[in-house]
């Protein structure tokens, strides 16, 4: 039996580094985004995983916006799979005014409890947000940049050092694996409100 589960493992592996992994590390990702400087990048040294995402959204950027600033748990959700990632509870479908002004320093909840996430770095109001943990092992950009004809692209880029003889490197291996998942169906559902909320206010 160890004659076909070593070769096995082997195949995978060589289709995850040679194919999934690439793939998910710039899903939606022209060359010129994954190239592009970013706030942020100058903070996590030698990042073991380092994600450019992006999707073109028919919105403005201050449509965008306030969907960004009002992302996660025990706040807005997180647009994506939410019986995951926010307890089964919706994640929210319209624009929450008490997260609508967003300080340095303050915590973008990730776990049950909301106690536990990563914090606002910096930011620029309808053009980018970074969120970060100050030991500075996670980098987390959400960079809204206009196009023609009232279109944005929405990039996003997680920068993380993995601490590899920490029992957190568990936690490293499932985000390295299972990441995109969970970021495709938030960008998409960021992408949906918005311009939802584009062709309401075109309406009025």
């Amino acid at each position: 039996m160890i004659f076909f589960v070593i070769p096995g493992i082997i195949i995978l592996l060589v289709c995850y580094f040679a194919l999934y992994r690439p793939w998910q590390l710039r899903w939606g990702a022209t060359d010129a985004d994954v190239a592009a400087q970013q706030p942020g990048d100058d903070i996590v040294k030698s990042p073991a995983f380092n994600a450019t995402r992006a999707i073109t959204i028919q919105a403005l950027p201050e449509d965008i916006w306030p969907w960004i600033v009002q992302i996660g748990n025990k706040r807005a959700g997180w647009y994506s799979y939410d019986w995951f990632d926010n307890l089964g509870k919706p994640s929210a479908k319209e624009i929450l005014p008490q997260y609508q002004r967003p300080q340095r320093g303050d915590l973008i909840p990730m776990s049950p409890n909301g106690k536990i996430g990563v914090w606002i770095k910096d930011f620029a109001v309808n053009e980018w947000m970074l969120w970060w943990n100050p030991d500075e092992t996670v980098t987390w950009l959400w960079s809204l940049e206009p196009k023609n004809n009232g279109q944005t692209r929405l990039i996003t880029r997680v920068r993380m050092r993995y601490t590899w003889f920490s029992p957190i490197i568990v936690f490293n291996i499932f985000i390295d694996i299972g990441d995109i998942i969970m970021m495709r169906k938030c960008m998409l559902g960021v992408r949906e409100r918005a311009e939802h909320l584009r062709r309401a206010n075109n309406a009025t």
